[in-house]
């Protein structure tokens, strides 16, 4: 456990690599399955036209161009002195095993750059896909990050995610088996869901043996169809409280060995609600406080109830 009252991520890196290490996000041109039609076309109601990729990417430049760009600019803002390409933008294991191999392999042909994050959806994970990953995880560093969202099915349903909980249970299962290290994307706050539903998911990501999870609340994009429900007045947002309570209740649920990779989302300038999730750091901070104030930390409460 690091210094926080959670496993932090950054804490981790840290440990392993002996410096600062920043991820690079980078948009290699993928697409979904949720979009071109093989699933669906429209997407989930939350996933704009960049297909929750960081802000200020380059799309037409190579992953190479752009994690020399973004090097340059997390050592001068951080002092960073290692990095993690950051397959973020789409669906990045959604291609044929040679293409996925040429961009992993030009990713960490870059200097400095130990390891790869790859962003993807539980239904992109054949098994030369998963074959490849195991192969990549064997000779660096290599996080997996699945989109669950949620682990309520009929939530996956109103938000158009195209695939259900078991589906990510198998991708999990299926992942364990070949060793390769998985972190679950989450988001508090989806339309219809109660907070026992929320924190369910916690037990979920325990009894699967999940390495690593990410938060954030929900945030409504420019150009999606959330923002057209949020204009109707027919979602609710949470409360910056109610983020900052769910998240540390979450967190007291969650085996002690998860690391936390993430408990803020940064919408940038095209984030149309909630306010209150601009202060990034100020909410972080609100956290942090928080678990001073319970006295507890993560896994607090894991085998209490």
């Amino acid at each position: 456990m690091s210094e926080k009252r959670f496993n932090a991520f950054t804490a981790e890196l840290r440990r392993l690599f002996g410096c600062r290490v920043q991820r690079i996000s980078v948009d290699a041109g993928f697409t979904c399955p949720n979009r071109d039609g093989s699933v669906a076309s429209e997407g989930c109601i939350f996933c704009g036209g960049n297909g929750s990729g960081a802000k200020g990417i380059v799309r037409d430049r190579s992953v190479a161009e752009q994690l020399a760009h973004g090097k340059e600019f997390m050592i001068g803002k951080y002092g960073a002195g290692k990095f993690l390409a950051y397959f973020q933008a789409y669906s990045n294991t959604y291609a044929p095993v040679a293409h996925l191999a040429r961009l992993y392999d030009e990713a960490l042909a870059v200097p400095d750059v130990v390891g790869l994050i790859v962003g993807t959806r539980p239904d992109c994970l054949p098994d030369d896909v998963l074959d490849l990953l195991a192969d990549y995880s064997r000779k660096t560093y290599l996080w997996l990050e699945l989109g669950l969202q949620s682990s309520v099915d009929r939530t996956l349903v109103a938000i158009n995610r195209g695939h259900d909980t078991a589906c990510f249970v198998a991708a999990a299962e299926r992942c364990a088996a070949r060793g390769i290290k998985v972190c679950v994307h989450l988001i508090f706050g989806l339309p219809g869901e109660t907070r026992e539903e929320m924190l369910k998911t916690a037990d979920l990501l325990n009894q699967l043996g999940i390495g690593g999870v990410k938060l954030h609340h929900l945030h409504v994009m420019k150009e999606t169809r959330l923002e057209a429900m949020y204009q109707q007045g027919e979602l609710e947002l949470l409360e910056r409280d109610q983020y900052v309570g769910l998240v540390c209740d979450f967190l007291e649920r969650l085996d002690p060995r998860m690391l936390v990779m993430r408990l803020v989302g940064d919408g940038g300038f095209n984030m149309v609600a909630p306010a209150w999730g601009t202060a990034k750091f100020v909410l972080l901070n609100t956290i942090d406080r928080e678990f001073e104030r319970r006295g507890t930390r993560q896994g607090s409460s894991v085998n209490k109830d």
